[in-house]
């Protein structure tokens, strides 16, 4: 079974050791045939505090940490602005 992988925007620190991050992806609508964006907020757990607001990460799938969390963050590919 392969762990799923997700990257995406944080978009908020959520006290200590979680973050959230914005999932973005795009799908075709089954009507119209256009791209549309979907949009999906999960908390990943951050063991060193490495993740800030407007960083782009990578988190990958794990054994569930609380009630929400059940992805650890892996790498912070690229820093944030705010």
């Amino acid at each position: 079974m392969a762990l799923k992988e997700i990257q995406g925007k944080v978009v908020k620190k959520a006290g200590d050791k979680t973050a959230t991050v914005l999932v973005e992806r795009r799908v075709m609508h089954p009507r119209y045939h256009k791209i549309v964006k979907r949009f999906k907020k999960y908390l990943i757990h951050d063991a060193n505090n490495e993740a800030n607001t407007g960083d782009t990460v990578k988190a990958v799938e794990c054994k569930p940490v609380s009630k929400n969390k059940s992805f650890t963050l892996t790498a912070v590919l690229q820093k944030g602005v705010e």
